[in-house]
């Protein structure tokens, strides 16, 4: 274990479930947006030099991602749910906004958002999980199985960043966990994962 493990700094939002719950067709669209958004994301991190020697574990990630994608999917179809458009997240707009320009410095940054995203999955999956168990044991099931995946993803992204710089790490970490503190007490009128 390394410092860092889901040390976040807020609770999700107490609204943020309810919304979700009324709402699960638009919240699975929504998911599986955000699976392959992960996939696409996990592949652009190999643009960065200093994650050269990291790409087969990018590419593992990639793949699990896009196998997670896939599962969704498929739980749309049996559900007679189209997929749509997806809808932006203020809160991932936040957070990749802060991110700064420059080679090393961006790509820290870069994993440590990647890292928050999947924390704050691994957080919402399992709140999913333990509530939908009376009312869609299905859906609780398939949260329950992805849990494990984000939160080694978390551990992947930020063991990356500290791979490249381990002080700059800790200081842009603190910076990015008081900024996701801040972006998630933020309204978000919308049922989305994030």
């Amino acid at each position: 274990m390394f410092r860092g493990m889901l040390m976040l700094r807020e609770k999700v939002p107490s609204d943020w479930l309810s919304k979700v719950l009324a709402n699960l067709p638009e919240v699975l669209v929504d998911h599986a947006h955000l699976e392959r958004k992960a996939a696409t994301t996990s592949l652009n991190l190999e643009k960065y030099r200093d994650l050269y020697p990291r790409v087969e574990e990018l590419n593992a990630i990639a793949i699990e991602e896009l196998q997670h994608f896939q599962l969704v999917l498929g739980l749309l179809k049996k559900r007679g749910i189209p997929f749509g458009q997806a809808r932006p997240s203020p809160w991932i707009s936040g957070l990749m906004h802060a991110v700064r320009k420059g080679t090393r410095p961006q790509v820290i940054d870069h994993l440590i958002c990647c890292a928050l995203i999947e924390g704050r999955s691994c957080e919402k999956f399992q709140i999913l999980a333990r509530e939908l168990v009376a009312t869609d044991p299905e859906l609780a099931n398939f949260y329950a199985s992805l849990v494990e995946s984000e939160g080694n993803h978390y551990a992947t992204y930020v063991l990356m960043a500290r791979g490249i710089d381990d002080a700059e790490t800790d200081r842009r970490l603190d910076f990015f966990l008081d900024l996701d503190a801040e972006l998630i007490r933020q309204p978000n009128p919308h049922p989305i994962l994030h």
